[in-house]
């Protein structure tokens, strides 16, 4: 095991895996929310509920996205697609330089708690097409980061770990249960009720993995 770890966790499906296998690889983790103003905020209670499943330290970040908008999820004057066929194209659910904005927080949290590895739960198979969800954008990034951190620049750089970048969703649930991932808390529709609406990609997406890998999903139980 590592000293310590810092895992991106949104309170959804991908995130709360990714939590399941850092848990296993680190002593210590604390997870990073971002409220973004993201009209699913839901999300965050979720995210709230995992990390005190497994007992790790929580912070909450504030960023105002919708500040700058331009995302389905930031902005109520855009609809977010429903029951749309998911290919390659960018949706409007797209919100600009997420992942870019949140590894970047991510970072300068575990260098102040001397931790060696970031978790990102981006996947690049069945995902919404997000640029930012990609291998190259995380290579990228992380030898940017060992340029622009005092942890890079001395020797130690900081990891970005993607366990589940190249699995199905169907084998991102069947990972969650090996782990004991506490799917139930998990949260992952986009279009803000207090209750998944079935048709955003969000929804769709998780469904299928589910489906796919034989399981019920445990949050639809409740």
């Amino acid at each position: 095991m590592s000293g310590a770890g810092v895992v991106l966790a949104s309170g959804g499906l991908d995130s709360t895996v990714a939590a399941s296998i850092a848990v296993t690889e680190c002593e210590r983790l604390t997870m990073v929310t971002f409220d973004y103003g993201q009209r699913h905020d839901r999300e965050l209670e979720a995210a709230a509920a995992v990390a005190e499943h497994y007992g790790a330290e929580q912070v909450a970040v504030t960023l105002n996205a919708d500040a700058w908008g331009g995302s389905a999820l930031t902005d109520p004057a855009i609809e977010i697609p429903l029951d749309r066929e998911i290919d390659a194209s960018i949706p409007p659910t797209y919100v600009p330089a997420r992942n870019l904005i949140f590894l970047s927080v991510a970072l300068g949290i575990a260098e102040t708690r001397d931790a060696d590895a970031v978790y990102i739960g981006v996947n690049a198979l069945d995902y919404s097409g997000y640029p930012d969800c990609r291998p190259e954008f995380i290579d990228a990034f992380e030898s940017a980061a060992k340029l622009g951190l005092r942890r890079g620049v001395e020797g130690r750089p900081i990891s970005i770990k993607t366990p589940l970048i190249a699995m199905t969703k169907a084998e991102i649930v069947q990972e969650g249960i090996r782990n004991g991932a506490p799917l139930d808390l998990t949260w992952s529709c986009y279009s803000g009720g207090r209750s998944p609406c079935g048709m955003c990609d969000a929804c769709v997406l998780r469904a299928r993995g589910f489906s796919e890998a034989g399981i019920a999903d445990p949050a639809l139980e409740q």
